[in-house]
């Protein structure tokens, strides 16, 4: 009797659930729900949303758009208030714009503690924006600094290429010479207009190098360009006159940094 009264149940609601206009997705067990046609009874079958339910989803705005209508009211009653500046107009422009300030203080204040209470988020953690914070920041990049271009020349060397008849070279040749005396790196002079330098004595005179290593046909000078050993690629360092630190900065950056990791 169990039988044939579950089987008239189950027909029952599946009559009544097409009468209801509910389309239904059969499970992908076919062995217990589409050849035994079990049903919603044993929860093969799942109606989907009711049409009203899908349509009052569908029209409740969202955060985007309700933020879109207090910006259009503002500037409503802002141009109402310029317009017609009664005391009505000024005062409800005045009202509602203290409301949109109190909602902004609130979500600046509730930005800030979640910084607090998030140590992934706070970006001053990498780079630190008090004085004191800056100060530990730079004099512990300076001795990674350090550490780094000690051990530069084991795999890198530096290009420089320059012009007897350039006064910016003149200037920048001994700022080079001083960071390589520092830190062992070797230097290797390249001259464009197959000159000397006063400086680097030990040079060469350049049959193609300058566009080998990617500087263009703009022949600027002075210019500096990182080699790898390993990867026999060279990397640009920059042009004109660089001061020590922005040399160490820039190699530094090169080798060690990913693009975007200081920022």
């Amino acid at each position: 009797m169990v039988l044939p009264l579950l089987a008239a149940a189950v027909g029952s609601s599946a009559v009544a659930n097409e009468a209801d206009g509910v389309e239904v997705k059969q499970s992908e067990d076919s062995t217990y729900c589409s050849e035994r046609k079990l049903g919603t009874w044993f929860y093969c079958e799942k109606p989907k949303p009711k049409p009203t339910e899908a349509k009052a989803a569908a029209s409740f705005p969202s955060a985007k758009a309700r933020l879109a209508a207090i910006t259009a009211e503002l500037e409503e009653r802002k141009a109402a208030a310029i317009l017609e500046p009664t005391t009505e107009n000024v005062s409800a422009y005045i009202a509602f714009q203290r409301q949109q300030l109190d909602r902004s203080s609130l979500f600046s204040d509730v930005w800030q503690r979640s910084i607090w209470q998030n140590p992934e988020l706070d970006y001053t953690l990498q780079r630190p924006v008090s004085t004191l914070g800056k100060r530990a920041w730079i004099d512990g990049r300076k001795a990674d600094r350090d550490i780094v271009m000690s051990q530069l020349s084991q795999r890198y060397g530096v290009f420089y290429f320059y012009s007897s008849s350039c006064s910016a070279c003149d200037i920048f040749s001994p700022i080079l010479k001083a960071v390589s005396d520092k830190y062992g790196l070797n230097v290797l002079a390249v001259s464009m207009d197959g000159g000397p330098s006063t400086i680097f004595t030990d040079y060469m005179v350049d049959t193609g190098q300058y566009q080998k290593l990617g500087l263009g046909d703009n022949r600027q000078v002075p210019a500096l360009v990182l080699f790898d050993s390993v990867t026999k690629a060279p990397m640009p360092i920059g042009y004109g006159i660089l001061s020590q630190d922005e040399i160490v900065d820039r190699v530094f950056q090169l080798t060690q940094v990913e693009p975007g990791g200081d920022y």
